[in-house]
């Protein structure tokens, strides 16, 4: 399994913490987001690793050169990161897409334990990963289902549509790959398809009759890292430590 990570953003919601620092190398426990996601990847089985790059990319580089174990991991700068949304970013790893893969947004943490789940989830061509909870707000990427079914995707579904919220994390297998890159193909040709979600493409395949199962990890340790708010959340659950709380001071 192949994991490709979008980490080309610099997380302005988390300013002053990102006036120079990629979001995704931001300090948690003794290592970085980055570090954490590429070791708990490494940890499970997951080689090889590509690394879309775009805020700051040399720092990114600079981290994962640094690196001493791990995945073997290749960069990919994105040119397009300041104007465009995630969907050019996969684009940009395409050729990463031909076989098996995990698509992680770069600021994603996951548990060993939800990683796990995720491999060895019974082997479908499309699957995303999904948590539910009592409540959904606007920044939520929100899921319809039907049965284990994915049937739309996106922030603006109505509540009473919505059934669970996306982690940001997929997993490709089998013909999903070539399903995926073609619907990227297709996006990128259209006239708002630099300025779209990736997972535009999967609501798009959903839409259309293609089958997008779900793994449903409820109850396992994730977080997404948007906010200072949510800083503070990642640091409590997967380590806290003496430069992430020299960097969280200045705010």
């Amino acid at each position: 399994m192949h994991a490709i990570i979008l980490a080309a953003g610099r997380g302005s919601r988390l300013l002053p913490l990102t006036t120079n620092l990629p979001k995704c190398l931001l300090p948690i426990g003794n290592t970085t987001v980055l570090g954490m996601q590429l070791d708990t990847l490494f940890a499970h089985g997951v080689k090889t690793a590509t690394v879309i790059t775009g805020f700051n990319s040399h720092m990114v580089k600079a981290e994962i050169d640094a690196r001493e174990s791990g995945p073997k991991v290749k960069t990919l700068y994105n040119p397009f990161f300041q104007v465009a949304d995630n969907l050019a970013s996969c684009w940009m790893a395409r050729k990463s897409m031909k076989k098996d893969f995990l698509l992680i947004n770069g600021d994603t943490l996951f548990s060993p334990e939800l990683l796990q789940t995720i491999l060895a989830a019974p082997k479908t061509h499309i699957a995303v990963t999904i948590d539910q909870k009592g409540y959904y707000d606007g920044d939520d990427m929100k899921v319809t289902l039907d049965g284990p079914r994915l049937t739309a995707i996106g922030k603006t579904l109505p509540l009473t549509e919505t059934d669970g919220e996306s982690i940001g994390m997929l997993r490709f297998m089998s013909e999903g790959t070539k399903t995926f890159r073609n619907e990227l193909k297709r996006l990128m040709k259209t006239r708002d398809g630099t300025k779209s979600w990736f997972l535009s493409a999967i609501h798009g395949l959903a839409q259309a009759g293609q089958r997008i199962d779900t793994i449903n990890i409820k109850g396992a340790d994730w977080s997404e890292l948007d906010t200072p708010e949510d800083y503070e959340i990642c640091r409590s659950l997967f380590g806290n430590s003496e430069m992430a709380r020299q960097r969280f001071a200045v705010i």
